[in-house]
């Protein structure tokens, strides 16, 4: 049985990117994400290969079924076309507590003002929406990219869980913490909002 007390599907909508419930119908776009930078042959990153695309899919679709999930569609707000993928997981609804992850997006649209407007409009709804008392970030600790993405908007570095997954490939992931707590969300709100009005 599905879990809808917390926190629900919903669309949030900004100027460059909408972000939406991940459906099915988004598939064959998403791949075509996928294969834009071939990001899956990334070793430390968890991007599906195009033909995983579906697969991933399904199984996103069933962890929002349990309710530790709930996966997004990014899309760009002129096309109407996908540009990738991000989540809420690692749900904690009892202290409410959310990470924002699994986040890609295909290479033509990566170091421009998309992700930062994804994060915003997520951050914004967990705060302001959800009530979050703090909001995570993790990535791969020699993913240098996302690292300096998620310090871009403000985070702050927790520390590092040795050993904390296994990879695809069999290697052991040392996974890099990051948070922003709700006393600081002013504060990040306000730098984020001026960095995406200076970059229009």
């Amino acid at each position: 049985m599905r879990n809808m007390a917390w926190p629900e599907p919903v669309s949030l909508h900004g100027r460059l990117v909408s972000v939406v419930p991940l459906d099915h119908a988004h598939c064959e776009e998403l791949k075509a994400c996928a294969a834009d930078g071939s990001l899956h042959e990334l070793w430390y990153t968890t991007v599906p290969a195009p033909d995983d695309v579906s697969k991933a899919i399904s199984l996103l679709l069933e962890r929002r079924d349990t309710g530790s999930w709930l996966p997004f569609t990014v899309i760009d707000s002129a096309t109407k076309n996908p540009l990738g993928m991000t989540n809420y997981l690692n749900i904690d609804a009892i202290n409410r507590r959310i990470e924002i992850g699994g986040t890609w997006y295909r290479c033509s649209v990566q170091r421009t003002g998309v992700n930062t407007e994804c994060k915003y409009l997520m951050l914004v709804h967990a705060f302001e929406e959800l009530g979050c008392i703090a909001v995570e970030f993790r990535t791969h600790y020699i993913n240098r990219q996302s690292r300096e993405a998620i310090e871009r908007l403000g985070a702050k570095f927790d520390g590092v869980l040795r050993a904390h997954m296994i990879m695809p490939n069999g290697t052991l992931r040392d996974t890099a913490v990051y948070s922003i707590i709700a006393p600081e969300w002013p504060t990040i709100k306000a730098n984020l909002a001026w960095h995406m009005e200076k970059s229009r």
